[in-house]
């Protein structure tokens, strides 16, 4: 089971949103890479980070952040990245400058025959991000609600190879409610690809809740404000989830 760590980049520092709203960002950190490598040194095997302004621009700011991400973690942690990724060239450049795995949110759902091209380009480095609004797909950086059901949408890309669905309950994203264990679950249960659930883990006792059988098939879940905060320690969080096998 993976506890990936949030890194999310907005004009090069590293804040926290409250349910995606660009106009509430806390500033966590003006040092994305060395953020990541405390995360790495605290023994978190992968990194999530998500470009924010690129899920909500044509052209992203913090091309350098991710890339002094990269250059700090070395071969410490994995790094995965979402946000802003809409074509083939963006998908090359990013995985070619050594991201593990790319997250495509938007042009999965405009676009799904570039999931199937890249999945089958790059084996297990494409993941597909599902952001869910009262169960439907939310696109361009939560701005725009689609009618598309998120458990039908996912099931599209079943055969697709893809690596991992990151599935974010918009409602509970950054505002320690607990997450949406219920939705997350029936999606994991719905399909054959692993699930991350993103959105509202709030202590530790969504770390336990983590460890229960129902939740043994998912790869894992990110964690970030609450990991920032200190409601979730993370040397007790990895320990508790070192033996549970996820996905």
């Amino acid at each position: 089971m993976i506890l990936f760590p949030a890194i999310d980049l907005k004009d090069g520092a590293v804040v926290r949103l409250v349910k995606g709203d660009l106009e509430q960002a806390t500033i966590y950190s003006e040092n994305p890479g060395e953020t990541a490598r405390g995360f790495a040194d605290l023994g978190f095997s992968w990194v999530h980070v998500v470009d924010l302004d690129g899920a909500v621009a044509v052209k992203t700011e913090n091309e350098e952040a991710v890339d002094n991400i990269l250059w700090c973690l070395g071969d410490k942690a994995k790094v995965q990245l979402g946000g802003g990724i809409r074509d083939r060239a963006t998908i090359d450049n990013w995985l070619e400058k050594g991201v593990s795995r790319v997250i495509l949110g938007t042009a999965a759902l405009r676009h799904p025959e570039l999931v199937r091209e890249a999945a089958a380009a790059y084996p297990g480095q494409v993941a597909v991000g599902i952001d869910a609004r009262r169960g439907k797909v939310a696109i361009e950086g939560w701005l725009e609600t689609s009618k598309e059901d998120a458990v039908e949408f996912a099931k599209q890309f079943e055969d697709a190879g893809v690596a991992a669905i990151v599935y974010t309950d918009i409602d509970r994203d950054g505002v320690l409610t607990g997450v949406n264990w219920d939705a997350t679950i029936a999606l994991a249960n719905a399909i054959s690809i692993p699930v991350i659930a993103s959105g509202g883990l709030a202590s530790m006792a969504d770390i336990e809740r983590l460890t229960r059988p129902d939740a043994a098939k998912l790869e894992g879940a990110i964690t970030g404000r609450a990991l920032y905060d200190g409601r979730i320690d993370p040397k007790a969080a990895l320990a508790l989830l070192a033996n549970v096998t996820g996905a």
